[in-house]
């Protein structure tokens, strides 16, 4: 089985919800997801992401996904 490499997408998920004065627990309420899943989300240890889920984020953060998530430079 080939290695994985590991991906350079980082997410700025701290930052948003401390500029909101918002927590992962209100969050993960207000979009319907649980805590657990925010947390690998926000601790970089996410492999993927439904559009459903970024978009409810982004409804109730109004934000962008290219405030939500940036490019690691090699």
């Amino acid at each position: 089985m080939p290695v994985e490499e590991p991906h350079r997408i980082i997410c700025h998920l701290d930052e948003l919800l401390a500029a909101r004065g918002m927590t992962v627990t209100a969050l993960a309420d207000a979009i319907g997801v649980t805590n657990v899943n925010l947390s690998v989300l926000k601790n970089q240890r996410a492999k993927a992401i439904r559009f459903s889920t970024l978009t409810a984020i982004c409804d109730v953060l109004q934000c962008q996904p290219g405030d939500l998530f940036s490019t690691q430079p090699l």
